[in-house]
């Protein structure tokens, strides 16, 4: 009979390999399980894209699950949910956006692929929503997201010549918000919009409600984050 010692500290690492790898497994089972639901509600037309999409997911998936657990910021993770957790603002901070400090910051902070962040305001439900540069036009005084497209760079956005442009989209009134299909302004990143923007808070005419589930895409443009400068 082995009459060695046991290494209890070994028995603690090994312990928390273990408990790493379940929490692993079951943040990438939870976001397979979100994606694959988020791509059956999609028509795709192409069958090619629609392969490369399910052909990208396993890194995808693998790299969300690692970063998630390696995280270094602000937030609680959702092992269950593979989701950012924070305490939720009674009202939507973008409230607080002021366009010349957006301006500003964007003139001096401009840079491809810096993830922005985006008020959303459709049908009276708001919510802040992560995006990323992708062309910058700094003699138009416009930058272009890869999912909203052009901005102004006071956060306004550029509308079509037969859309009637408002003033500041955040300062509309419930009935006007309405009426629209969507409201949008890009923001000065802070912390408490990103953090509202990486937990998926959203906000209606009461106050709260149920946080929305970020896309994969959205996850992934959060590990970008530099919460010291909010870059």
């Amino acid at each position: 009979m082995n009459s060695d010692p046991i290494d209890l500290s070994q028995q603690v690492n090994i312990f928390s390999d273990d408990l790493r790898q379940l929490h692993f497994a079951e943040l990438c089972n939870a976001l397979y399980e979100r994606e694959l639901h988020s791509i059956s509600q999609k028509k795709i037309n192409n069958i090619s894209l629609l392969q490369r999409q399910i052909g990208g997911l396993k890194h995808h998936i693998k790299r969300a699950s690692y970063n998630l657990l390696q995280h270094q910021s602000p937030l609680e993770v959702d092992i269950h949910n593979a989701s950012w957790q924070a305490k939720q603002a009674v009202n939507c901070p973008a409230k607080l956006s002021d366009t010349d400090k957006t301006e500003h910051w964007f003139h001096t902070h401009i840079a491809l692929g810096i993830c922005s962040a985006v008020y959303v305001n459709e049908l009276g439900l708001e919510h802040i929503e992560l995006d990323s540069i992708d062309r910058v036009e700094l003699q138009e005084g416009k930058v272009h997201l890869n999912k909203f497209g052009w901005f102004h760079l006071n956060g306004l956005p550029v509308l079509k010549k037969n859309e009637l442009q408002q003033d500041d989209p955040l300062q509309a009134n419930s009935a006007t918000a309405s009426n629209q299909q969507a409201t949008m302004q890009l923001l000065k990143p802070t912390k408490n919009l990103m953090l509202a923007a990486c937990c998926g808070h959203s906000w209606n005419h009461k106050g709260r409600t149920q946080p929305r589930l970020l896309s994969l895409r959205e996850l992934l443009l959060s590990f970008s984050i530099n919460w010291k400068t909010f870059r």
